[in-house]
């Protein structure tokens, strides 16, 4: 009988054994939830300047006492686009929006709010998107709940809409609101 040498089974026990410890971390982990350092801290700088036409958001404006939900925007991208019917309708059953725009030209930010509407009750304006890293946005759209004292309280990455708009956004604003 001939002999199996071990450096024949080894590497198919090893991709084995690797492949079964990458799909327990992945049936085990929440793969909806980006983890967020600002959960629970204070919120990050906004930037200096408005988008033309609005009025400035400024850090005051998120620890005015309210609920305020930050969304991170632009006008290029289609997922905003995509999730602005649902911003104004939240404007429009009084939440507080304020709205960050992100790597857009002046001129096509201003545009696009005034063609769409605006829901945004403040804006800021950031050209270069160092705000963007400075809250961990990754790509627009990104929207954040933001206690009354400038406490990170959710992060959600993507368009507000759907069923994992419904399942996990409006729950944390809901629970935040209470």
């Amino acid at each position: 009988m001939a002999k199996i040498s071990p450096l024949v089974i080894l590497p198919p026990v090893i991709f084995a054994g690797l492949a079964g410890m990458f799909a327990v971390s992945m049936i085990q982990g929440d793969s909806d939830d980006l983890p967020s350092t600002f959960i629970g801290q204070q919120a990050p700088a906004v930037p200096l300047e408005a988008v033309s036409g609005t009025t400035q958001l400024t850090d005051a404006d998120l620890r005015a006492g309210e609920i305020t939900i930050v969304n991170f925007w632009a006008s290029w991208c289609p997922p905003c686009r995509a999730e602005h019917p649902k911003l104004l309708e939240l404007a429009g059953e009084g939440y507080r929006i304020a709205g960050i725009n992100f790597r857009d030209q002046q001129d096509h930010a201003s545009t696009y709010l005034t063609d769409y509407e605006d829901p945004f009750f403040a804006t800021g304006f950031d050209l270069r998107g160092r705000v963007a890293i400075d809250w961990g946005v990754t790509a627009p759209p990104e929207t954040f709940i933001v206690d009354g004292d400038g406490t990170v309280l959710f992060r959600y990455v993507g368009p507000l809409v759907g069923s994992d708009y419904e399942q996990r956004f409006l729950p944390a604003l809901m629970e935040a609101t209470n």
